[in-house]
């Protein structure tokens, strides 16, 4: 169970934590903007999402949470390059057959050669916004400290608080790193990572 209960509790704890119980109105407006920031900065396991995108044409539309590209399989399994767009598209346009490097433009994806069919997209997607109708998500439930932090420094900033909000940006990158070290033991373990070629 999550130390704080959902949209409305998160919302109290906000304005305890920040000493304000007057932006009670504005709360859709900070929470808003501190997933937008947190979208920007975390990048963590329960953010991986796999789908299937169609192109054709060459071109294909990513998913509404897409927000970074891990990898990218055509339907014979292999993994396409990553290029620069301008790159992508000044390769050799006569070529035909399945795609082997691709490009992302906006909430599209390009791939080379021009081509029609399905590509594996495994992708890091965006936090599910909180909502009254969406009460919680995985970042309430996994690490409150995260979600309560960035609203307190959100607040602090439309109130003009400058040390306030540097106090709380502080208290949110220590509660990022943990976040972040605790995904990497979860999903790598005590595992090493091995450097392969001769050993001197």
């Amino acid at each position: 169970m999550s130390a704080i209960n959902g949209y409305a509790d998160l919302l109290v704890t906000a304005g305890e934590y920040s000493g304000r119980n007057d932006v009670a109105h504005l709360f859709s407006r900070f929470l808003g903007m501190a997933e937008t920031k947190l979208n920007r900065r975390l990048r963590v396991g329960e953010m991986e999402q796999a789908a299937v995108v169609a192109v054709a044409f060459g071109a294909g539309s990513l998913p509404a949470d897409f927000i970074e590209a891990r990898s990218v399989s055509n339907p014979a399994g292999c993994v396409l390059r990553s290029l620069p767009l301008q790159v992508l598209m000044n390769r050799d346009r006569t070529r035909r057959g399945i795609p082997d490097a691709y490009a992302v433009q906006g909430r599209s994806i390009a791939v080379r050669p021009a081509w029609n069919g399905t590509l594996t997209v495994f992708y890091y997607a965006a936090i599910p916004p909180l909502r009254p109708a969406n009460p919680s998500n995985w970042l309430l439930e996994t690490a409150p400290d995260v979600y309560l932090y960035a609203l307190v420094e959100e607040i602090a900033i439309w109130a003009k608080d400058a040390a306030s909000a540097s106090a709380a940006a502080s208290f949110k990158e220590q509660a990022i790193k943990s976040l972040a070290v605790n995904d990497e033991r979860a999903r790598f373990g005590q595992n090493k990572v091995s450097i392969g070629g001769p050993t001197p």
